[in-house]
């Protein structure tokens, strides 16, 4: 056992997580608030489960942070293929919920190990960058590492939980950060902004309007000497473009109407908007300064939907306004930055490396969860199986296989 001392802690990232913590808890406490029980502290709310696991979180990061790191990264590989083993049990002892399977029922509980594989998914992925010999230059080091990114992916995306499985996409940064080409994160971007854009447009517009900007990026190149060079790669990528182009519209009609549905609603177009909608409305009403604390209209009329779970955020505009939203988007971001820092300085590349995976996963999240409270991410699958069952009675959302 290895005891930290009181300056090799970083508390600067302590303080804010701990503010953060504390801020969920009493916005939980607003969001679900029972005239029935006043105390924070009735276990029988769900506000009183989460100070329980507030404290038990505070032990646990207590006993991780005085164990001796060699224990931990030593059993880094046994961590992943134990999360892989529970990902696979899952599969096929997990009740079906609204066509998902990502929860283990241990009765006072319910564990989702999809969570643990995303930290166990960064430790073994540090361990194995960390080696002396690995290099992402080297193709088949670079097949390896994507190889343990995509297993625990692929396993989620069985369980139709499409919001664990994004998370897994994030460590693309972390690979860049330890040298892969730029040109992959350009050409995903590319290939995101052509898939929204053919949704928006019609394909042969788009292919017009691409074939438009190749011509004039072609005829600014034309004195270069590799302009053949530069002719073929433009012209090998409109193809490749006007082939997507048709699949993703080809791909998106298969999908189901709710499906459709959720990715309309995110660009404008139309579709069942009602969750989106309250949470714009929670938001908006909040103003600069809020409502107060627990005169939060829409989520006390049962407007809002997941109000103590993914739509907290909604809650904490309403009853806080901008003003409210700043202090908690503020450490949100401080807690990647300022562990960011200290992380380039670390003698250990294992642990550098493992601190820049949980950015990667902490980063997702947070543009995720409020990126869906704002409209401009679809709401993910676990959420919108929540959603089905908990909207407004006023506009019920018809029930609805969430299966891919």
């Amino acid at each position: 056992m290895q005891i930290a001392s009181k300056n090799s802690l970083d508390w600067t990232t302590i303080f804010m997580y701990f503010a953060l913590a504390i801020i969920g808890w009493v916005t939980v406490y607003s969001a679900g608030y029972s005239a029935d029980s006043s105390s924070m502290f009735d276990y029988h709310y769900t506000y009183g489960k989460q100070f329980v696991w507030i404290i038990i979180s505070g032990f646990l990061a207590i006993v991780i942070i005085n164990v001796d790191i060699k224990f931990i990264t030593n059993l880094a590989y046994v961590y992943y293929a134990i999360s892989v083993i529970l990902l696979l049990i899952v599969y096929f002892i997990a009740r079906d919920i609204n066509g998902a399977k990502a929860w283990i029922d241990l009765g006072f509980f319910r564990l989702q190990p999809s969570e643990f594989s995303k930290f166990c998914t960064a430790l073994a992925l540090a361990k194995f960058l960390s080696e002396l010999h690995i290099s992402i230059e080297n193709k088949r080091h670079l097949a390896t590492a994507v190889a343990i990114i995509i297993v625990p992916f692929a396993l989620i995306l069985l369980q139709h939980d499409m919001g664990s499985a994004l998370v897994f996409v994030s460590f693309v940064f972390l690979l860049h950060r330890l040298g892969l080409s730029n040109w992959v994160i350009i050409a995903g971007f590319y290939i995101m902004a052509v898939s929204v854009l053919t949704l928006i447009i019609q394909p042969i517009w788009m292919i017009l309007t691409l074939v438009v900007i190749f011509s004039g990026i072609l005829y600014s190149q034309k004195k270069k000497r590799n302009f053949n060079q530069i002719l073929r790669f433009f012209s090998f990528l409109l193809i490749g473009t006007a082939i997507y182009t048709f699949s993703v519209d080809f791909f998106f009609n298969k999908l189901e109407k709710h499906q459709k549905d959720r990715i309309n609603v995110m660009l404008g177009k139309g579709g069942n908007d009602w969750n989106v909608r309250q949470s714009r409305i929670a938001l908006g009403s909040g103003q600069f300064l809020g409502k107060g604390f627990l005169n939060g209209t829409q989520s006390k009329g049962n407007f809002l939907p997941a109000k103590e779970t993914d739509f907290i955020f909604c809650t904490i505009g309403e009853e806080w306004g901008f003003v409210g939203c700043f202090f908690v988007i503020a450490p949100l971001c401080g807690i990647p930055v300022a562990s960011d820092l200290p992380g380039g300085k670390q003698k250990s590349k294992l642990s550098k490396v493992y601190g820049y995976g949980i950015v990667c996963i902490f980063m997702i999240h947070f543009i995720i969860n409020i990126g869906m409270t704002v409209g401009v991410v679809p709401v993910m699958e676990s959420l919108y199986q929540q959603l089905v069952t908990e909207v407004h009675p006023c506009c019920p959302l018809p029930s609805c296989s969430l299966s891919f």
